[in-house]
């Protein structure tokens, strides 16, 4: 029998259960939770409806006041035979067990540990479910899961979007039967959903995907057997005919894993299948390009690449940009325009502090319209607030119920639109391109077709940022001209 965390007597219903390996413990899903105002019933109803063994670690995130104990264990326990305990620090994670967060700690995990950290008092607005679920996403990878309930505001959102960023799986509780459908209607406006269900039909979607073997064989190099690079390249020219985007030159093990993934969560085994599947279903073609140029985004991500833009590039860049002249940016691979607007603030407090006072220009591109379209509405969940300091999401928001709203001022700097960096033609004159979310997901050849064409795009002095493998390269990673 393997240890239960934190539990004195053995659960009688468990005792006979087979052993598992010693693989089983170290690789299997972690299910995140997060639920608010109106989440108790829902669940309830979860648990409940899971099985005791199906072989998966739940931590449920609620929102909490810091004044009173939570209820939560003594309630689960008469809803599931597995073992529910509050987390402690430093407390390993394990399979069929039920773990949820103090009234007073947020909670992360790393390395399968779970640890609790003080939440931080400089913030705007608390948000404990996408801080567990965005440390979720970084340590599980593929096998992160996460589930929004019931609850008012946009706690959540952010953390969806990490998870599927990360190859997870992602659920929320049907709007009609959430008391309060605000927390997921957020996370599925995001298009980043997987299953919108009643809670009670949860648990049979995941052990259907628990099944899969997306999730029980380690990512592997793209197969050499013909068959599979056959099919692979009709389902490429599926895409390529209904969206006019060519990913032959993305990576394979990306391209591999996206589409892997797409056959789990319909819970279909063989990429033939998937094919037919494709082309009786148009609408799944749109749904694999949305996460074949999926990315993961949000304000001043990688805060040194960010402090070094702010502190040595902008102030060289103004110094030498004559009053006359516009300073003109342009972040390809976009998305929802986080990366381009964190370079506008930027832009606005160095020309304060400096005193020099130029006409912005930023062209952020992204090749998914829906995401350009929601990068020009400029609205974003409450949740920024984990990566915007308070100071400047006053300055450069306004606040409205559960969201912020960039300020005028600052969405007349941004120009979005649609555009492949690979077909069509750039931008000039350029004086700084970052490029911080696109060239890890190509390969070399494209990377050696594209990296020439921002530099010929650059003013004399010009600078231009990428991140190829790790994300926390800092500006400036290389200049134009050659040097």
């Amino acid at each position: 029998m393997r240890k239960k965390a934190n539990q004195e007597k053995p659960n009688q219903n468990q005792k006979d259960k087979p052993a598992r390996k010693k693989d089983d413990e170290t690789k299997f899903p972690v299910v995140g939770i997060g639920a608010s105002a109106g989440g108790l019933e829902a669940l309830e109803t979860f648990f409940s409806n899971m099985p005791p063994d199906g072989g998966m670690g739940f931590v449920v995130i609620q929102h909490l006041s810091s004044k009173h104990k939570s209820i939560l264990g003594e309630i689960l326990k008469r809803d599931t035979r597995m073992p529910v305990v509050e987390i402690r620090d430093g407390m390993k994670i394990q399979p069929d067990n039920v773990y949820f967060n103090p009234p007073d700690r947020d909670v992360a995990l790393l390395n399968g540990v779970l640890h609790l950290v003080e939440p931080t008092e400089s913030r705007v607005t608390r948000l404990p479910i996408d801080s567990f679920f965005r440390s979720l996403a970084a340590d599980q990878g593929e096998r992160a899961i996460c589930i929004v309930l019931s609850g008012t505001g946009s706690d959540g959102t952010l953390g969806v979007a990490a998870v599927k960023g990360a190859g997870g799986m992602t659920m929320a509780q049907a709007e009609e039967q959430a008391k309060h459908p605000f927390m997921p209607r957020s996370a599925i406006d995001t298009g980043m959903v997987d299953h919108i269900l009643p809670v009670e039909k949860m648990p049979e979607e995941l052990l259907r995907y628990m099944r899969h073997p997306y999730l029980k064989a380690p990512p592997k190099p793209v197969s050499e057997e013909k068959k599979f690079l056959t099919v692979l390249q009709k389902i490429l020219l599926l895409v390529r005919s209904a969206t006019k985007h060519d990913f032959t030159h993305y990576k394979p093990t990306t391209i591999r894993r996206r589409i892997e993934r797409r056959l789990a969560v319909h819970k279909i085994e063989d990429i033939a299948n998937y094919y037919r599947y494709l082309t009786e279903n148009p609408g799944e073609v749109q749904m694999l390009f949305k996460d074949l140029v999926i990315c993961v985004t949000c304000f001043f991500r990688d805060p040194a690449a960010f402090k070094a833009l702010e502190t040595k590039v902008i102030p060289d860049i103004l110094a030498h940009k004559p009053k006359d002249g516009p300073v003109r940016v342009w972040v390809p691979g976009a998305a929802t325009g986080e990366e381009a607007l964190s370079i506008a603030m930027l832009l606005v407090e160095g020309m304060e502090k400096l005193g020099k006072y130029r006409q912005v220009q930023i062209f952020a591109t992204d090749i998914d319209a829906d995401v350009v379209e929601r990068a020009r509405q400029g609205d974003y969940p409450e949740s920024i607030a984990a990566d915007v300091a308070p100071d400047r999401l006053k300055r450069f928001f306004t606040r409205k119920d559960s969201a912020y709203r960039i300020k005028q001022e600052m969405r007349e700097m941004v120009i979005y639109a649609e555009q492949n960096v690979i077909s069509d033609p750039p931008f000039s004159r350029l004086d700084l391109i970052s490029c911080r979310n696109l060239l890890i997901y190509l390969d070399m050849d494209l990377q050696k077709q594209i990296i020439p064409m921002f530099h010929y795009c650059l003013n004399p002095g010009g600078i231009c940022s990428w991140a190829l493998r790790k994300p926390s390269a800092a500006f400036p990673t290389c200049s134009s001209p050659w040097t």
